[in-house]
């Protein structure tokens, strides 16, 4: 690995992540303090009967304990780490905070990296990660070090398996991190395992580049910052090509299925002359016509000053938040869950008239009147969670071809449209991380360290305060349940870590209306340039819009 890395790769492999003042000690120097029960967002008796073991477990947080008699070492500990679902930024340093905290505790303590997401660790492939093969990752981007799957760890013969391998290896824990799904898959595991009465706990890290796993006590997700810096980025020197011919506009879908969080910081970050949110498009339940009708008057407005060109941002889930859209989705998951087999290898068109015996008539007006080449993406196989795979529907496409149709039907639109499409997803979920995301991350897996010794089975590892700088941060752990719902997944209600989506009365929203008349009108655009590693803190060391609007901090 090192033979290959780039000079800024070697460079980076030097910086050392930042600690929280209540971890700078070690592992084992460091006071655990539980407050009152918990309880969950909602369904709370539901939610109750389905964790009963780990359900009300109080929130955790830690503080130096450098002063109390603790002994410098302990027994040795063994843990095992997986990388669940899609990729974000400052994964390695996760599992390098894990690494460091446990051998802070004693250096025979041992990490298992299970290969390939939660199917390694149900059939039992891993590999132990050593200080050498850890020091080869650090502060890199990616999960390459063990890789990451999306395998849903659901029946009880999986689960069997994974106590057995947890046996086997004689772990004392299993880290799982990853998203709201692959944390929620971590409480149900954890409390499987306490209720067979295994030696080992289970707990997790909050990822994904999304941001929608926040609330109260896990601030961000780890990636997040990293992913829309590297997206934002992109976005500017597009912004830059268009200012300079002046001849497109430019339509940029980006990666974000259930919530519109990147969309609006690379808005924050850029200042695009379009950038819808769907939160807000279904609040003001906007059809998909009135949605076209709205880039369109921006278009015709600054082709009325001459402006034949532009930036707009497209969140990636949007079609799901037009309303009428929104529930043919809904309806086409449901009906397709439960009539696979019955639609399997025909033509779109035949599936179409299949379909549309099974779903509202309403939604079948809405399927009907779709372009051929939308109906086929939204009949493609489902997703590993049984939602349609809103990223594999080019919706920049359909609002270009749909927004060029409606300038044609107006008489008095002189200007020109000629529009080209992108998506950023993939560019942006194993960049090498920001020096917040490097920090963070470590510090996230450095706490999952602490969870694991204090056998805080079915906790979150969570870092607050994060905008108050690193000294000033919270380091401790919250209970999964405490952030569950119920959700409708796979035709049956099942229990999911609430989403969060963006808030419309929320500051960095606020802030966003605020401004987009002057952007939609004006080249206001920013170009935020590349990642900084080095320089001056304020350059270097800074996070985003949205957390510091979020904390008051700007």
């Amino acid at each position: 690995m090192s033979d290959n890395l780039s000079v800024l790769g070697k460079a980076r492999a030097a910086y050392q992540p930042k600690l929280p003042s209540a971890l700078q000690n070690g592992a084992l120097k460091v006071a655990v303090h539980r407050g009152a029960a918990t309880e969950s967002v909602s369904d709370q008796e539901k939610i109750k009967s389905l964790f009963p073991g780990t359900y009300g477990a109080p929130v955790a947080s830690f503080t130096s304990a450098c002063g109390c008699s603790c002994t410098s070492e302990s027994k040795p500990l063994r843990v095992g780490v997986v990388l669940s679902g899609g990729q974000a930024p400052g994964g390695h340093n996760v599992i390098a905070g894990i690494f460091d905290g446990i051998q802070s505790m004693s250096p025979d303590s041992a990490l298992f990296g299970f290969l390939g997401g939660p199917s390694g660790l149900e059939n039992g492939k891993y590999i132990q990660i050593d200080a050498k093969l850890m020091d080869a990752y650090r502060n890199t981007g990616g999960f390459d070090i063990i890789q990451s799957g999306r395998t849903k760890l659901e029946t009880t013969a999986q689960f069997d398996s994974c106590i057995k391998v947890a046996n086997e290896l004689k772990l004392d824990a299993i880290i799982i991190i990853g998203g709201d799904d692959s944390n929620t898959n971590a409480a149900v595991l954890g409390e499987y395992f306490q209720a067979k009465g295994a030696s080992c706990i289970v707990c997790g890290c909050p990822k994904t580049i999304d941001g929608d796993l926040k609330n109260e006590y896990v601030e961000t997700s780890f990636g997040f910052d990293t992913a829309v810096k590297t997206y934002s980025e992109l976005i500017g020197n597009i912004m830059r090509d268009a200012n300079s011919a002046q001849k497109y506009w430019h339509f940029i879908k980006l990666m974000g299925r259930s919530a519109s969080h990147i969309g609006l910081e690379a808005a924050l970050q850029t200042h695009p002359n379009i950038c819808l949110i769907s939160e807000e498009v279904k609040d003001k339940q906007m059809k998909l016509s009135q949605v076209i009708k709205h880039v369109a008057d921006i278009v015709a407005e600054r082709a009325e000053n001459g402006k034949n060109f532009g930036v707009a941002l497209i969140p990636e889930g949007l079609l799901e938040f037009i309303p009428d859209v929104g529930v043919l989705i809904a309806e086409l998951s449901e009906a397709i869950a439960h009539h696979e087999t019955e639609v399997e290898g025909l033509s779109t068109a035949a599936k179409v008239e299949k379909i549309c015996s099974w779903i509202s008539a309403e939604s079948a007006a809405v399927l009907n009147s779709l372009p051929a080449g939308i109906q086929a993406q939204l009949m493609l196989d489902r997703d590993s969670h049984g939602n349609v795979q809103v990223s594999l529907i080019e919706t920049e496409k359909l609002i270009i071809e749909m927004v060029s149709k409606e300038l044609k039907s107006r008489a008095n639109f002189k200007g020109k449209f000629a529009a080209l499409n992108h998506f950023f997803g993939y560019e942006g979920r194993c960049a090498a991380p920001s020096n917040f995301d490097a920090d963070y991350c470590y510090s996230l897996g450095y706490a999952a360290s602490v969870l694991a010794n204090n056998k805080m089975n079915g906790y979150m590892s969570s870092i607050r305060n994060l905008t108050k700088g690193i000294e000033n941060w919270s380091a401790g752990g919250v209970p999964i349940t405490m952030m569950m719902n119920i959700e409708r997944r796979h035709g049956a209600d099942k229990p999911v870590i609430q989403k969060a989506l963006v808030e419309l009365d929320g500051a960095p929203f606020k802030y966003f209306a605020a401004h987009r008349d002057t952007w939609a009108k004006t080249e206001s655009y920013t170009y935020p340039g590349p990642i900084q590693y080095w320089g001056p803190s304020e350059v270097c060391d800074a996070t985003n819009f949205t957390i510091m609007l979020e904390r008051g901090a700007m």
